[in-house]
């Protein structure tokens, strides 16, 4: 039987870059710290060329002929480039969907603590379910929950608007909101729909129908 291989617990090798010494190339191209072009010269007067203004002599294109290099400070030039990248990350945030869940009997504090929830999570550029939870014989109070979310989507008008009304899925009633791309100010003429708007057409949705053919 043969031996069961061992695990190989070496470091990785790291890549290290071309510059300097580790630069084998004859001949370069270099431009210079300024952008000023040196010219194609040999790879020792081109060491000499950076040692000369104490910065680094880096390979930049490895498949021109020849190899063009530049002269510059690799430490900074390094540390400009992660921080660029860190920057990058933090811009091409993903979204996600966040979920608020109440009852239809919530009371007012617990409600204003939801609400504080998906601020936070549309600001944060994230997607939120709103979900009301049956349970029992509440499941006949459909229409009360479904005013419940439109309420909660008013509320939410500076920073959200919806992506999906409020729909019956199983024994929940959820909701989407998505973060608004251009945040309501009060001084807008956009008319903004209000409340009683909301529940006379929760009373008309079918939604509502099915909770007064239940009552």
């Amino acid at each position: 039987m043969p031996p069961r291989p061992r695990f190989d617990r070496r470091a990785p090798v790291r890549e290290l870059p071309n510059i300097n010494e580790r630069i084998g190339y004859p001949n370069l191209r270099v431009v210079d710290a300024d952008g000023s072009q040196l010219g194609v010269i040999t790879r020792e007067a081109a060491l000499e060329v950076a040692r000369d203004r104490e910065l680094d002599l880096v390979l930049v294109s490895e498949k021109a002929d020849p190899p063009v290099c530049r002269i510059m400070d690799y430490g900074k030039y390094k540390f400009e480039q992660e921080k660029k990248a860190k920057e990058a990350k933090k811009k091409s945030h993903q979204t996600e969907v966040k979920e608020v869940k109440m009852r239809y009997k919530i009371d007012d504090h617990d409600y204003q603590v939801r609400i504080g929830q998906a601020v936070r999570f549309l600001k944060s550029g994230d997607k939120v379910k709103c979900t009301v939870i049956f349970r029992g014989r509440e499941i006949q109070h459909t229409a009360l929950a479904e005013q419940l979310l439109l309420r909660m989507a008013q509320d939410l008008g500076e920073n959200a608007e919806i992506q999906q009304p409020p729909k019956r899925e199983g024994r929940n009633m959820i909701m989407f909101l998505s973060p608004r791309k251009a945040a309501i100010t009060k001084t807008s003429s956009k008319p903004t729909r209000s409340l009683s708007d909301s529940v006379s057409s929760a009373s008309a949705s079918p939604v509502a129908a099915e909770a007064v053919s239940a009552g």
